[in-house]
């Protein structure tokens, strides 16, 4: 079998599907990538597009090291899973498997929570943390991109949805949103050209906004009058997990609760000039990148906002 120059995880998702579509933008022989997806249903997608499609579990470690056959470059795109627990076994497994099957490179989707430090106490970041020193420990040739907060995910940060009047927030604070879009961008560039071998690298938007800057986004672009209440943590969670149009459970908001505190001691606040260098040009700002979605469409939604999706 001939080497796989890149494998491509969390291919039908926005920032594996974003690489995969730069791929074909820049005329990547498809030859040199294959889509990797948990659904082995997934795989007609890709390869009614003469895509190569190769399955992978990330529970599943037999899955895992058929798939990184022959595989130069791996782009490990992180769990789903909110259990950190569950996720940071997962991750292990990805990377075992990867350091068994002789990957070359190891490109880990990691989150800019903390900016270039690893001392944020914010919930999802632990696994994150985590999973980097696994790579650390490991031996492999690795990179871990720090992407920044997708300002696209508004929606499930501040509990929004079309018909919001209310949004209730314990605290706010600066975060260096970017734009899921150019993230993709940039993570296939970097892929392309190579390089940046055992380095972290801070992927953020070029300047730091606040949560009620996009609410006052939101108001502009739509007409809306959406207020913002300042609430008590304990109350952010039991108001929104009444009224929770997406059926999120109360456990759900309370893990949400390091997310706030993190935010409002600076954890988002970090600004990186790495995103523009890789694009080559200013990318977008969490304000514009909101500004941008709602135009195209007032009735922007998120599906992970529900407990169910869309």
């Amino acid at each position: 079998m001939s080497p796989l120059k890149y494998l491509i995880t969390g291919a039908t998702g926005g920032l594996g599907g974003g690489v995969i579509g730069h791929f074909r933008r820049q005329g990547v022989s498809i030859s040199d990538f294959a889509a990797a997806s948990s659904k082995s249903s997934n795989a007609k997608k890709f390869e009614d597009q003469g895509i190569n499609f190769r399955h992978v579990d990330y529970a599943d470690p037999a899955s895992l090291e058929a798939a990184f056959e022959n595989v130069q470059n791996l782009f490990f795109v992180s769990s789903t899973a909110l259990d950190n627990e569950l996720r940071e076994k997962q991750h292990r497994n990805v990377i075992e498997a990867a350091v068994k099957k002789g990957v070359s490179h190891v490109w880990y989707t990691s989150l800019a929570w903390g900016g270039h430090t690893s001392n944020s106490k914010i919930d999802v970041q632990q696994a994150h943390l985590a999973t980097e020193r696994v790579l650390e420990e490991s031996g492999i040739t690795f990179t871990s991109i720090r992407e920044g907060i997708y300002a696209d995910a508004f929606p499930i940060l501040i509990n929004y949805y079309p018909q919001s009047e209310i949004i209730r927030l314990p605290s706010d604070g600066p975060i260096g949103f970017a734009s899921r879009a150019e993230l993709a961008e940039a993570n296939a560039k970097m892929l392309l050209t190579g390089g940046y071998e055992n380095q972290t690298v801070l992927l953020t938007g070029p300047r730091a906004v606040l949560l009620q800057d996009l609410i006052s986004a939101v108001n502009d672009v739509t007409g809306k009058d959406i207020t913002i209440n300042r609430v008590s943590s304990e109350d952010y969670v039991i108001l929104n997990a009444e009224n929770d149009i997406g059926g999120k459970p109360e456990a759900f908001f309370r893990r949400k609760i390091s997310w706030f505190e993190g935010v409002s001691q600076g954890d988002g606040a970090k600004i990186d000039p790495a995103l523009g260098e890789i694009l080559g040009r200013r990318p977008k700002d969490g304000v514009e990148v909101v500004r941008e979605l709602l135009e195209r469409d007032p009735g922007y939604d998120w599906k992970q906002n529900y407990i169910n999706g869309r």
